[in-house]
């Protein structure tokens, strides 16, 4: 049966889970034995350590290297990791859940048959650790690529174009793990509206366990962000690609990686740009507004998918520390269903609880078939 988190977490004890999140400027890891976070760290890497790293895989060595170096500083017992749980890749679409690392998942990540990206490290650093740690297991839990869509969520208006399931999937799903428990019923039994809100945005309608509709939040869908420019009018997005001014690679990060909020403004930070907008920048103040009405409107269209019966809309990600955009969002959505704030992202928490329910068998580990 479904565990809710912190139930789950408090249970927990002796074995140690080594939990591995990879971005792409840094790497963040952590040590768990129980509910006890035994150690944390965030690596920053600079631009010049990254240099001859044509790909995401040539960063490997590097990664594990430092992970590895970190751990013995801290004299960590390694012989007492039973698994490593890697944030999951741009693997093929599948259902939600914990994975065992295995040869076709390590060959479609280190090929990027879906892109490069540099949650794709995941799986490989684990593979790589738990060669060094006999009897322990490599995982991954809820990739971006996690897909639950209903067969009329795919449709996107013309045959040749799908829409596609990407989302922060490991971030929604465990914070609509953490509510439930919070109010003594299951994930599994609820209808819930989950906002993720960082460097892109994704809002997802999860009906009774099942994300059945969310934007794609890394291809250009949904709101605008500090980083993606979200939905745009599809007349003039084909006018600019065949306008002759942009090669396809600008066009592209145009729609993820300089789009939004940093095209607006010059900054890809959130909290400048609200600091801005404070101190009387007119501008800045619309845009960051704009992030809000669009991420509230992105709301309204999944209660609708969900028929209005909500029982509640949960709001996280880095952007939910703010709390004037918390107030703006919420104000125009509180008459839906009630709202709660999960600020932030413990998604080292959220690798380290699935591990420890796969070692333990209270979830089944599913094989990654492609």
């Amino acid at each position: 049966m479904p565990y809710g988190l912190t139930k789950i977490m408090i249970m927990m004890k002796e074995k140690l889970i080594l939990a591995i999140n990879p971005g792409s400027t840094s790497t963040k890891f952590a040590l768990y034995e129980g509910k006890d976070k035994l150690m944390e760290k965030t690596l920053r890497h600079s631009t010049e350590e990254f240099e001859g790293f044509t790909t995401m895989t040539d960063q490997l060595p590097f990664r594990y290297r430092v992970i590895m170096n970190a751990l013995r500083e801290e004299q960590a017992d390694l012989k007492e990791i039973a698994a490593v749980v890697g944030r999951g890749g741009l693997v093929n679409p599948i259902e939600s859940g914990i994975y065992e690392v295995n040869d076709l998942m390590k060959k479609h990540l280190s090929e990027g048959v879906n892109g490069e990206h540099a949650s794709n490290l995941g799986a490989l650093l684990a593979d790589m650790v738990v060669k060094e740690l006999p009897g322990a297991k490599a995982y991954i839990v809820d990739p971006v690529v996690v897909d639950e869509l209903e067969p009329i969520a795919r449709l996107s208006g013309h045959p040749l174009i799908s829409r596609r399931s990407i989302f922060h999937a490991l971030n929604q799903k465990a914070v609509a793990r953490v509510y439930a428990s919070s109010i003594g019923r299951e994930y599994e039994d609820l209808n819930l509206i989950v906002a993720h809100m960082g460097g892109g945005i994704s809002v997802g309608a999860h009906r009774r366990g099942r994300v059945i509709d969310v934007n794609n939040a890394l291809n250009g869908d949904g709101p605008y962000s500090p980083e993606r420019s979200g939905g745009l009018p599809a007349w003039q997005l084909s006018e600019l690609c065949f306008s002759g001014k942009y090669k396809p690679s600008e066009m592209k990060s145009m729609l993820a990686g300089k789009g939004g909020i940093v095209a607006y403004l010059g900054t890809n930070s959130f909290q400048d740009a609200s600091k801005r907008a404070t101190e009387g920048d007119t501008h800045a103040a619309l845009v960051v507004e704009g992030c809000s009405y669009q991420t509230a409107k992105e709301i309204g269209a999944m209660s609708a998918v969900l028929e209005g019966k909500i029982d509640c809309i949960i709001l996280t990600g880095g952007l939910a520390y703010d709390s004037a955009h918390m107030e703006r969002v919420t104000r125009m959505v509180k008459h839906i269903a009630p709202v709660y704030v999960y600020p932030g992202e413990d998604e080292l928490k959220a690798l380290a609880f699935n591990g420890y329910l796969a070692i333990t068998g209270h979830i089944i580990v599913k094989e990654y078939r492609g």
